[in-house]
């Protein structure tokens, strides 16, 4: 089994997701008391939210990559941005790692493609919904199309995540929102939504809704567990 590296944090309250995802599908697949070998990185997340507000994307970029250095000199294997916000330099920490770096973007978009949609809408945060990283990389690289909601609606996706669920708050109001949300982009020819937020799960989930829910904290996490045990090639 590869240790993964977990760079964490980003905020907390999704990190716990991605151990326990983890640790129940190692214990899944190997049965008794196996566990995942990992290591976390966790960061102080107000630090890290005060930059992204700062636009100061390349100084993110440095903190996140000398942490990776740090879990790949103490045994990391395979490395996870528990995050998709943070994955807009994901490039720029795998450039400064000789280990794999799975991108969360590319595991949900394998996904996708075996369901044979190729339009989604997208919720996350404002920098996952407005950047190019997100939305260009599923066109460019995979032919994917994703809408994003109006701009008032990206703002209360937005709030909801950083202003409630990055906090442990969890409201059926903003629940509701949510799926109305989603339920717009269904109406714009959506034919998946990607929870493209790893808080978002926290709020949403598959059962809430009849269209096809991308769950990229769990989609991440299993993808984690299959290359640690050299199922799938971390691609």
């Amino acid at each position: 089994m590869k240790t993964i590296g977990l760079l964490g944090g980003m905020s907390w309250e999704s990190s716990i997701e991605y151990y326990r995802l983890i640790n129940e599908e190692i214990r899944k697949k190997l049965g008794g008391l196996s566990s995942a070998r990992c290591v976390l990185f966790s960061f102080n997340f107000r630090e890290i939210e005060e930059l992204q507000r700062l636009d100061k994307w390349k100084e993110l970029s440095n903190i996140l990559s000398d942490a990776a250095i740090k879990l790949e000199k103490i045994g990391a294997e395979l490395l996870l941005i528990c995050t998709n916000t943070m994955h807009k330099v994901a490039d720029d920490i795998q450039r400064s790692v000789n280990i794999p770096l799975l991108n969360i973007i590319d595991v949900t978009a394998e996904k996708i493609l075996e369901d044979k949609i190729k339009k989604v809408g997208l919720l996350g945060t404002r920098f996952t919904m407005e950047d190019e990283f997100f939305v260009g990389r599923l066109d460019k690289k995979f032919g994917i199309k994703a809408i994003v909601p109006s701009e008032q609606e990206r703002q209360v996706v937005h709030d909801i995540i950083y202003q409630e669920l990055c906090k442990g708050i969890r409201r059926e109001s903003s629940k509701g929102k949510l799926l109305e949300i989603i339920n717009k982009l269904t109406e714009r020819g959506a034919e998946g939504i990607i929870l493209g937020c790893t808080e978002l799960p926290l709020l949403v989930t598959e059962g809430d809704t009849k269209i096809k829910i991308y769950n990229t904290t769990k989609i991440h996490a299993l993808a984690a567990v299959e290359y640690a045990l050299g199922i799938g090639d971390g691609s």
